[in-house]
C-alpha cells in the first residue's frame, strides 16, 4: 500500500489542479495521487500558512524551511507573499518533490530551493529563521518527534519552529516534545480540532 510519506508512490498518477488563495495572492497548484492532501489545500495547513503570514511583515531576508512540503502550498504562498525570503521546500516523496518544482515554476517563484530531505536531515545547523511544518503525522510519532528535534539545530539563534497538529493526532505529545526541546511552547491558534504551535529559539 502506498502513503504520501513514500519516497516513490506506486498509486497511479492522475494530476488535477486547482487554484490556491490567500488574501491577494493565488497559486495555481498541481497536485496528484500520492501526495498528501490532493485536489485543495488541507484545513491544517490553511491555517498554518494563515496564522504565520498575519504577523510576518516585510524586512531584512528571512530563510525558512518548509518540512514535509508535499507539493507546495505552505512554503509556495509563503515565497509569493514575501518575495524578499529564501524558502527552502524538502520532503521525501519524489513525486511530491517533482509538483512542487513545477508549481514553483507555472507560478515564477525564484526564490525557492526545492530538494530531498528525510526531515531535517540535509539542512545545516544554524541556517534557517524559521522551520515550518504540517508533520507526517502517519508516518508515526518517531519521525514526528525527530523533526521537531532536529528544528533546534537547524534554527539560528532567536529562530522559530511553527507546526500545525490535529488535538486527536498527537497534538498534546509535540507540544510537550517542543517544550522539552525549546524550554517554551505557545498556541497561537486553534480552529476545528487543530492547533499552530510555535517554539522560539534563544
Amino acid at each position: 500500500m502506498s502513503h504520501y510519506y513514500d519516497e516513490r508512490p506506486d498509486v497511479k498518477s492522475d494530476i488535477t489542479h486547482f487554484t490556491y488563495t490567500y488574501k491577494h495572492y493565488s497559486l495555481k497548484l498541481a497536485t496528484d495521487s500520492g501526495v498528501f492532501s490532493k485536489g485543495k489545500i488541507d484545513f491544517g495547513s490553511d491555517l498554518l500558512v494563515r496564522t504565520f503570514l498575519k504577523d510576518h511583515t516585510p524586512g531584512p531576508t528571512k530563510r525558512i524551511v518548509d518540512v514535509g512540503c508535499g507539493y507546495g502550498p505552505i512554503g509556495l504562498m509563503f515565497a509569493q507573499v514575501a518575495p524578499h525570503d529564501l524558502v527552502t521546500l524538502v520532503d521525501v516523496n519524489q513525486r511530491a518533490l517533482e509538483l512542487t518544482k513545477k508549481n514553483a515554476q507555472a507560478n515564477q517563484l525564484d526564490n525557492v530551493t526545492i530538494h530531498y530531505s528525510d526531515g531535517l536531515a540535509d539542512i545545516a545547523d544554524e541556517s534557517q529563521d524559521y522551520v515550518v511544518t504540517n508533520p507526517p503525522i502517519r508516518a508515526g510519532k518517531s519521525v514526528v518527534h525527530r523533526i521537531l528535534e532536529d528544528a533546534f539545530r537547524t534554527l539560528v539563534t532567536d529562530g522559530a519552529l511553527f507546526v500545525v497538529i490535529q488535538k486527536k493526532q498527537g497534538m498534546a505529545s509535540a507540544k510537550k516534545k517542543m517544550e522539552a526541546v525549546f524550554g517554551n511552547v505557545e498556541v497561537l491558534d486553534k480552529s476545528k480540532g487543530y492547533y499552530i504551535l510555535k517554539s522560539s529559539k534563544g
